[in-house]
């Protein structure tokens, strides 16, 4: 009766993660795959429920073969929604394939005797396979964080399991016939290590999807929705950060040129679109490192790590003269725009709106020389009234 309450404690914690990853699922739509999580840990419990249902038949060969194919239909949802999670398409072919063998390995597997390691081994193959390929699918995602690495041990540890369960029913003896499998210790054993690892993966998948879920509203937080980087509050938690770690850095500020002009003329949808098209500029010529942020209307920084000054520069001019040359029919404009940009380099120990400030006082210097340039700042200038210059 041993292997009977493990097998019970299995459905139970399969409906717990059922119904949390269902919760999940429901509460945030960012949380990509909780539905098939929600799907696998379902059919996990019907899968226990035949175990119980298999010791009432008198013929266990339909119930057998449904719980062989059951599990591994379990596995295929979970591994769907890990998939999902973690971005990645779900590795079709080799799921179809481990799904044709298995079908073919039915009428094998159910004609040989029960018990024999050759059985017990053919048995356990397809679950063996179905869970290697959660580790390298999730390795292969290139998530490298210390949950996600442990999530890939916790798979290969199950992987390990399915090899294992056969020399433990030679150990220590299984049954002679299906109906009496719940009765033999090697049903507590194997139920044993799969509710471990059940329980285990559940966990660190919840808290992987709680981490990512988490982040993703930061990163919502922290964005602008109309140019797509960041917003003034995610600027300035990130420059601060970034300002910890380097030794040096250099900011740009920049600042459309007539842009109530722009919204005048064209009306607002062109200067949205005006906007988002120039921040487009900014980050596609920023290094990857760089962060990039609309802080004002029309206002944007681009903080360059362990940049100089003369890299912010080239940097400026290159936005500047490929935003003054573009054209933007799209955005039903006949005209071409022009930027201004004030460059200043990171004067430790000067905090972020110490250099915001100096940046853009460079910014100001440049709109009132004609705007459609470059200025920059080389140490600490007096203060000049920066708003209002359009």
């Amino acid at each position: 009766m041993t292997a009977a309450f493990v097998l019970g404690i299995n459905m139970v914690v399969a409906g717990i993660f059922a119904v949390a990853f269902t919760v999940v699922a429901a509460t945030n739509r960012s949380a990509r795959g909780a539905w098939w999580l929600a799907l696998g840990c379902g059919v996990g419990i019907v899968n226990a429920g035949l175990e119980f249902l298999l010791r009432q038949q008198a013929d266990p060969v339909p119930v057998s073969i449904a719980i062989f194919l059951v599990f591994l239909s379990a596995l295929s949802f979970a591994l769907i929604g890990v998939a999902r999670h973690y971005r990645v398409e779900p590795p079709w072919t080799a799921m179809a394939a481990i799904w044709i063998v298995t079908v073919l390995l039915v009428p094998v597997v159910f004609s040989m005797t029960y018990g024999s390691l050759s059985r017990l081994v053919l048995y356990q193959l397809p679950y063996f396979a179905m869970q290697a390929l959660f580790g390298i699918m999730i390795w292969r995602s290139g998530r490298r964080q210390p949950l996600d690495l442990l999530l890939v041990v916790l798979q290969a540890v199950g992987a390990t399991l399915y090899l294992l369960k056969p020399l433990f029913a030679m150990l220590v003896g299984t049954a002679r016939t299906p109906q009496d499998y719940m009765a033999t210790t090697y049903a507590a054993i194997s139920q044993s290590g799969s509710v471990v690892v059940l329980i285990a993966t559940g966990l660190v998948m919840l808290l992987v999807t709680m981490r990512d879920t988490t982040a993703e509203m930061i990163a919502r937080s922290e964005t602008d929705p109309l140019s797509g980087v960041f917003n003034r509050r995610g600027f300035e938690r990130h420059a601060e950060a970034a300002l910890a770690r380097e030794g040096r850095a250099t900011l740009i500020a920049a600042d459309l040129d007539h842009f109530k002009q722009i919204n005048d003329s064209f009306g607002h949808a062109a200067g949205d679109g005006v906007i988002a098209h120039f921040a487009a500029m900014l980050t596609e010529a920023a290094p990857s490192e760089a962060i990039v942020g609309r802080v004002g209307g029309e206002e944007f920084a681009v903080l360059l790590p362990a940049a100089l000054l003369s890299d912010g520069r080239l940097y400026a001019e290159a936005v500047r003269a490929a935003f003054a040359s573009a054209e933007l029919p799209v955005l039903g404009v006949d005209r071409r725009f022009s930027a201004s940009f004030g460059v200043a380099q990171w004067m430790p120990p000067e905090t972020l709106p110490d250099l915001l400030h100096r940046a853009d006082t460079a910014l100001y210097r440049a709109k009132s020389g004609g705007r459609n340039r470059v200025c920059v700042v080389l140490g600490d200038l007096p203060p000049t009234p920066v708003r209002g210059a359009a």
